[in-house]
């Protein structure tokens, strides 16, 4: 399998031009960066925000469309890295807060509507005997650990290369040195084997299997059914609870990729749109490990947290699930993004060129490579200008993505949008096609 790969220096030229003329298109962006440098590290707060030489400064949203700072509109293809689900200031969600917000903001006490919104995400996820709130998706992994440790009274952690499960649980690259200090073993993603020799040296020590259902930050790259299950089974074997992190892939179906693997987690995390666009996050599962936090018992594990049950975020969360996140909506959102993720391969076809979309449903990852991808490795050597390239491209021709080529598509993202989508990126091959890696028999990885 290999790539005919373009002169290195007339790569570097075009990205240089696309480059200079990103900086010429957007001093509003530049000097707020500036600003934001005077009182923030980098004028960042955010790492995956930050780009070279600086990234947009957004100042409005409607719908699936975003404004910069410097008047440009953009086609928001990039749904806030998933928890933007529901778009903009969608009616429903807008009239929940204001509600919310007359009956007071913080009320110091349980509310009405954090058990409506826990009932909820019940019925969706039966494996969710239990929940409890947090704000984020990765409290809602480190409290899930946690759980996990206290029941087993083990201390090992079984992860995979190329996962992210939060700010302080990233396992591709340098983030990962501020990563909390659990006993972490780690495998390669869809390598059942590797997981199986782990669980035959350290099962005995093994607390949990913390797996994501499709890695997402990662790459998009999808869990295979067999992988998945045998994760199960191998949890099992030796006792440890298995976690799916679905804070990305719970919107691949009304209970997630589990319901549609027909899997059981011992645990799942949740996090992103089921707070409506607000902080939001929730751990749960089994009813005798999380009646462990049932603050009744003697032996109660203690879970903190002010803004767990922020009426803001309850009342977000609750319009958002019962009136717009329909099993409608959520069937025809993900088949809109396969056919998003089709178009876009049959223009790679066509041209001839060494990329391809991976992802499931409404998610997907474009990288510079025809390889098959199961893991973070089938990564390795891929030419991050490419990515570069057309993510400054589709920008030019309105279309915001993620700089890494990820996209999450939002429920106002409709036909005429994916439209829009595949006529940027089509225009945008076809102006830098001299510069783009030809395919030559390589295979893609499978839609």
């Amino acid at each position: 399998m290999n790539t005919a790969s373009p002169p290195s220096a007339a790569l570097d030229r075009a990205l240089a031009a696309a480059v200079d003329a990103y900086r010429a298109r957007h001093p509003a962006s530049a000097r707020q960066l500036e600003l934001a440098a005077e009182v923030l590290p980098g004028g960042n707060t955010r790492s995956v925000l930050f780009q070279a030489p600086f990234p947009l400064a957004m100042v409005r949203g409607q719908g699936c469309r975003l404004w910069d700072a410097d008047g440009h509109e953009y086609l928001d293809a990039l749904g806030e890295f998933t928890a933007g689900l529901y778009g903009h200031s969608a009616a429903p969600i807008h009239q929940a807060i204001v509600e919310a917000l007359a009956g007071g903001i913080s009320l110091s006490s349980h509310t009405l509507r954090e058990v409506e919104l826990a009932r909820e995400i019940v019925q969706r996820f039966p494996a969710m005997e239990l929940l409890r709130f947090t704000n984020s998706g990765t409290e809602a992994n480190l409290l899930a650990l946690a759980a996990a440790v206290a029941h087993t009274g083990r201390r090992k952690v079984l992860v995979f290369e190329g996962a992210y499960h939060g700010g302080v649980l990233s396992f591709g690259g340098a983030a990962g040195a501020v990563n909390v200090p659990h006993d972490w073993l780690m495998a390669p993603y869809n390598d059942l084997d590797a997981v199986r020799a782990h669980v035959q040296r350290d099962g005995a020590a093994l607390a949990a299997i913390l797996v994501e259902p499709m890695l997402g930050a990662g790459g998009c790259i999808p869990g295979e059914a067999a992988f998945l299950q045998g994760l199960r089974q191998l949890a099992d074997d030796c006792g440890a609870l298995l976690i799916f992190d679905e804070v990305m892939t719970s919107r691949l179906a009304i209970g997630g990729r589990q319901s549609l693997l027909g899997i059981r987690p011992d645990l799942t995390t949740l996090g992103k749109y089921f707070g409506g666009g607000l902080s939001f996050g929730a751990f749960g599962g089994r009813r005798e490990v999380m009646q462990r936090f049932d603050p009744r018992r003697a032996d109660a594990l203690g879970h903190a947290g002010t803004f767990n049950n922020n009426v803001l975020s309850m009342a977000a969360g609750l319009a958002g699930l019962r009136q717009l996140w329909t099993p409608a909506a959520v069937d025809a959102l993900n088949q809109r993004g396969e056919r998003l993720r089709a178009r876009c391969n049959a223009l790679f076809d066509a041209r001839g060129l060494a990329l391809q979309a991976s992802g499931l449903g409404s998610l997907m990852t474009l990288h510079p490579t025809r390889r098959p991808l199961r893991n973070a490795a089938d990564l390795a050597g891929c030419d991050g200008r490419v990515r570069d390239l057309l993510y400054f491209a589709l920008l030019e021709r309105g279309v915001f993505m993620a700089r890494r080529g990820m996209t999450a598509l939002s429920l106002p993202f409709g036909d005429a949008e994916v439209d829009t989508f595949v006529a940027a990126l089509d225009d945008a091959l076809a102006a830098h096609a001299a510069v783009l890696p030809a395919a030559t028999i390589e295979a893609r990885s499978a839609p």
